[in-house]
């Protein structure tokens, strides 16, 4: 078996026999932790160890995770779930309000194709009650297997292609990252950024946004769209709605960031080249969270969100350094506030970053890794 038939063999639910366990081993993917029900990657600990060298002059405000309202330590589960909603709280009152009722999934398909391996459909649907969205849904064209498959939101990059590139349609092979998960087993769905969908640019489609939310950071429709995506994957018959994860570059791992920490149905994520810290890419932009994050006063920062994903698992893919690149040992820091979080849930945190330091982008050594971490993490119990 290769690695590629393996990570497929998980995507489609395969639970993990003796031989299989033993062939899983042999292509690199960890089954022995002390948990008989648990594997890890087993680059785990790699992407769990400090740089030799960690700029943080650049980190922004680092609240402290595990310190009370009144600054006592919490050195306890139960004192980190009271800490984790007030900054659940706090979070979702910063990006402002959104619908609470989500519309029922009701997809019309508008085409399909069949590429290699794939079955791709361009579907229509509500993401807000009466706003018209479109995706791509990428299911693989092998049998059915004997249990459901996994599901992945795949959220794109800046691009005018939009959902285009990352469901195969156009663009490199390195862009394709919902189309090549499709062809390694998993159920792919992609859905299309508020900012490409009916406007002509993005601040009048934030324009558009806020007339019918004044209130709302243009960060809370992202989440809230990417939380309709995973809605889609979940109303499937053929996807476990408990074995859900997202991914996504640039743009998309900044959505990937947030759906991972607010939707507790996001069991894996990888988010590649989304910039940490707010200093690292534009996160002041209107269509995400605004000038606000320059306030004196302002305490929120993407360590929460990393302990908010708390006991998920969460991969961060990083560039380092070139045009655009977001993430490098810079991002270190924030990891390093956010393992001690994970590790009040007493198992081995899956937390981590992987730099591999070849810019803004997805060489395939990451892809790979970004395969493998959402293999891992979505397969089904032993």
């Amino acid at each position: 078996m290769t690695r590629r038939e393996l990570l497929a063999a998980l995507a489609a639910g395969a639970l993990l026999t003796r031989r299989s366990r033993v062939v899983a081993a042999h292509v690199g993917v960890d089954t022995s932790s002390k948990s008989p029900e648990r594997i890890e990657v087993p680059w785990l600990e790699e992407v769990q160890t400090a740089p030799d060298s960690v700029p943080r002059e650049q980190d922004g405000r680092l609240e402290p995770l595990l310190e009370s309202a009144a600054g006592t330590a919490i050195d306890s589960l139960e004192g980190w779930k009271v800490r984790r909603a007030t900054l659940r709280q706090r979070w979702l009152e910063f990006l402002g309000p959104m619908p609470t009722q989500r519309p029922a999934v009701e997809l019309k398909i508008l085409s399909e194709d069949r590429p290699d391996g794939c079955i791709r459909q361009l579907v229509e649907y509500d993401s807000e009650p009466g706003q018209r969205v479109q995706g791509y849904l990428l299911r693989p064209a092998a049998d059915a297997p004997s249990a459901r498959r996994a599901g992945i939101v795949a959220l794109h990059a800046t691009t005018r292609d939009t959902i285009d590139r990352i469901a195969g349609k156009t663009g490199s092979e390195e862009q394709q990252l919902g189309f090549k998960l499709c062809r390694l087993g998993f159920v792919v769905f992609c859905p299309r950024c508020f900012l490409w969908q009916d406007a002509d640019d993005y601040r009048e489609a934030v324009a558009t946004f806020r007339r019918r939310h004044p209130q709302t950071l243009g960060m809370h429709k992202m989440l809230y769209d990417a939380q309709r995506a995973v809605d889609v994957l979940a109303s499937l018959p053929d996807v476990d709605e408990k074995r859900i994860g997202a991914c996504g570059h640039s743009l998309g791992a900044k959505e990937t960031l947030y759906l991972a920490a607010f939707d507790e149905r996001v069991q894996a994520a990888v988010a590649s080249e989304g910039g940490l810290g707010f200093s690292f890419t534009n996160w002041d932009a209107p269509w995400y969270l605004g000038e606000g994050i320059h306030a004196e006063n302002f305490a929120l920062n993407h360590h929460q969100l990393l302990a908010l994903t708390a006991p998920r698992a969460l991969l961060i893919l990083a560039g380092e350094s070139g045009p655009g690149a977001a993430d490098g040992r810079r991002t270190w820091p924030f990891i390093e506030a956010a393992l001690p979080v994970y590790r009040l849930y007493g198992e081995r945190p899956r937390l981590g970053l992987y730099n591999h330091g070849e810019g803004h982008s997805i060489p395939g050594k990451a892809f790979e890794r970004m395969a493998e971490w959402l293999a891992t993490y979505l397969s089904a119990p032993r």
